[in-house]
């Protein structure tokens, strides 16, 4: 294993080394973020669990460019492998950034949102409280991928969090519940045999199945929270939000960016989401539309990240 991530720590070097940085209003990018999935195992081998580049400052006060602090929340992994890319980008754009492991099981912070996602919306509440106690701020802006953009619609329902969120901008996030590719469909018949009610009632990931009655409790419909504004970002490759519609919603105070509509030649599936430069881009704009910035087009490769710095070049 450790040399495997050895291998991915230098593909990752050399795929940014291919992109280069991109660039970020403000012009103070740290001199090399990494655009590759193989980047966030490689700092998980090198210092387990701990807070992604410029994450989890608690003297950070938000400025008025930026008045609400960014919980950046994970999938079914922790902090560390996720969020390598738009921390340390945040960071220096002058953003507060926070990020936690939630909903640990029984292998501790490495494998986080297994938790049910009650317990998993609950941590993440009393984490957002945290981070408004000591920002000052009113609101926070919230980026989650995968189960980190869905569980935070239970914190909005039943755990007063609706008020406590200005932004939210999903990635990949399984709303409707996931197929995943199939084999949701082909382990039915072990979830309809006696004694395993329990067992999906302790899984996170296992209440997002499609036919699950708890997507009824959930309620992942952003016409419900009409005071967050709902950015949903999903590649059309996602091979665990299936089918990828999956992460999309529907009302005014939504909008939904497929990827490969911006840019054809973006290749990412959805472990590369988090560090995808294309959905990177999208987050930040998402965050301050008023700098939106125009999108390049590089050659995204699934896990590895971008080949080229721009389409055809």
């Amino acid at each position: 294993m450790r040399t495997l991530l050895r291998f991915a720590a230098s593909t990752a070097t050399a795929a940014v080394c291919l992109l280069g940085a991109a660039p970020v209003a403000g012009a103070q990018e740290p001199a090399s973020v990494p655009y590759s999935y193989l980047a966030g195992l490689a700092a998980q081998l090198a210092a387990p669990g701990a807070p992604p580049p410029g994450a989890n400052d608690w003297t950070c006060h938000p400025g008025a460019a930026h008045p609400n602090p960014v919980v950046l929340l994970h999938g079914l992994g922790n902090e560390t492998v996720s969020w390598q890319t738009l921390s340390p980008l945040l960071a220096a754009a002058g953003y507060c950034v926070y990020t936690t492991t939630y909903g640990a099981g029984a292998f501790g912070p490495a494998l986080g949102a297994v938790a049910p996602v009650p317990e998993s919306a609950r941590q993440i509440g009393a984490f957002i409280d945290r981070v408004l106690a000591a920002t000052g701020a009113a609101k926070v802006d919230v980026v989650g991928h995968s189960m980190g953009g869905a569980v935070p619609f239970y914190y909005f329902h039943h755990l007063g969090g609706a008020g406590k969120v200005a932004r939210h901008i999903g990635l990949g996030a399984p709303y409707h519940g996931s197929t995943l590719s199939g084999a949701d469909t082909a382990a039915k018949p072990l979830r309809d045999l006696p004694g395993t009610a329990d067992a999906i009632a302790d899984c996170g990931p296992c209440q997002m199945s499609p036919d699950s009655p708890f997507l009824r409790e959930l309620k992942a419909d952003a016409r419900l929270v009409p005071d967050v504004q709902f950015v949903s970002i999903v590649s059309r490759y996602d091979e665990i939000a299936t089918p990828y519609t999956t992460g999309m919603l529907d009302g005014p105070n939504a909008r939904n960016i497929v990827l490969q509509d911006v840019c054809a030649t973006d290749y990412s599936e959805h472990y590369g989401l988090t560090s995808d430069p294309v959905a990177v881009r999208e987050v930040l704009d998402a965050l301050d539309p008023e700098h939106a910035r125009s999108v390049e087009c590089p050659v995204v490769a699934p896990i590895v990240g971008p080949l080229t710095s721009a389409a055809g070049s």
